[in-house]
C-alpha cells in the first residue's frame, strides 16, 4: 500500500462499471459526512487532474509495455506479503499456502516479482487486506470516508490501513529517496494502467461522486466475502 493510493478507486469503479453491477442508488448508504465527503473527493479529483494524471500521461508514453508490465508485477508481488498474513489472520490456511507459493516463486524464478511465472503456473493472485480481515473478525464498517490522498474508504478500512502501510516492505526502507522513489512509482504505474478509466465514468454517471462511492462500498463487500457477499449484505448499500 503506497502513502497516496486514492486513485485505485478509479479500478474499483470502472471493475464494478464494466460488470454492470454498480448503482447510483443513495438509499440505504452509511455516509452522514456526505457533505464534507464530496469536498475531499472533489480535492482528490483535482489532485488527480493536476498531478497524477499528466505524470501517468509521460510514464506511460515513454515506457515500453513489457517494462511496465514488469513494474505492476514487482508492486503486485510485494503486496503478496500482506495478502499471506491477512490469510493467516482469516484463518484460511489452504490459501495462505497456496499464496505462498506464488511470493516464493515470482520472487526467485520470476526475478523479484517482474515476471509472474506464479500465473503462468496456476497460482491466482488474491486480494487481502486488513480491512477485509477486520470485517471477517466482525468489526463494524462505520460511515462511509474519503480520506485526503487515499480517497474513499469506510471508518473500519481507514483502521485497516494502518496494518496495510506497516506490511509493505517499501516502509522499512533506510534510505528515504530509495524509499519515496518507490511509492512514487508505484502510485504512477498504478495511475498509467487506468488512463481513459475517467472519461468511461463521465460518460456512465451524471453524479460521479455517488457512483464511485456505490462502486467502492460494493467491490469492498465483494472482496470480503470472496466474490459471494449475502443478498442482505448488498442491501445495506442499494436498492
Amino acid at each position: 500500500m503506497t502513502k497516496f493510493t486514492f486513485i485505485r478507486v478509479w479500478l474499483l469503479a470502472s471493475v464494478v462499471l464494466l460488470s454492470g453491477c454498480a448503482t447510483t442508488s443513495t438509499s440505504n448508504v452509511n455516509d452522514p459526512l456526505e457533505g464534507y465527503n464530496r469536498v475531499m473527493y472533489s480535492f482528490n479529483d483535482t489532485l488527480d487532474k493536476v498531478i497524477l494524471k499528466p505524470a501517468a500521461i509521460a510514464y506511460d508514453s515513454v515506457t515500453p509495455d513489457p517494462i511496465q508490465k514488469g513494474v505492476s508485477n514487482f508492486f503486485s508481488n510485494l503486496n503478496d506479503i500482506t495478502v499471506i498474513i491477512n490469510d493467516l489472520l482469516q484463518l484460511k490456511f489452504g490459501q495462505a499456502f497456496d499464496d505462498t507459493g506464488r511470493f516464493l516463486l515470482n520472487s526467485t524464478v520470476g526475478v523479484a516479482g517482474i515476471f509472474d511465472i506464479a500465473g503462468y503456473a496456476g497460482h491466482e493472485k488474491h486480494n487481502e487486506d486488513f480491512g477485509q480481515t477486520l470485517a471477517v473478525w466482525g468489526v463494524d464498517s462505520g460511515p462511509y470516508f474519503v480520506l485526503p490522498l487515499f480517497g474513499p474508504r469506510t471508518i473500519r478500512d481507514t483502521v485497516g490501513l494502518v496494518g496495510d502501510v506497516y506490511t509493505n516492505p517499501i516502509t522499512y526502507l533506510e534510505d528515504t529517496g530509495a524509499r519515496n522513489a518507490l511509492f512514487a512509482l508505484q502510485v504512477v504505474d498504478s495511475r498509467a494502467n487506468l488512463l481513459g478509466t475517467k472519461e468511461v465514468l463521465d460518460e456512465a454517471t451524471d453524479d460521479e461522486y455517488i457512483f464511485v462511492r456505490d462502486a467502492y462500498l460494493q467491490r469492498r463487500q465483494n472482496l470480503i466475502y470472496d466474490g459471494n457477499p449475502p443478498e442482505e449484505d448488498f442491501d445495506v448499500f442499494t436498492d
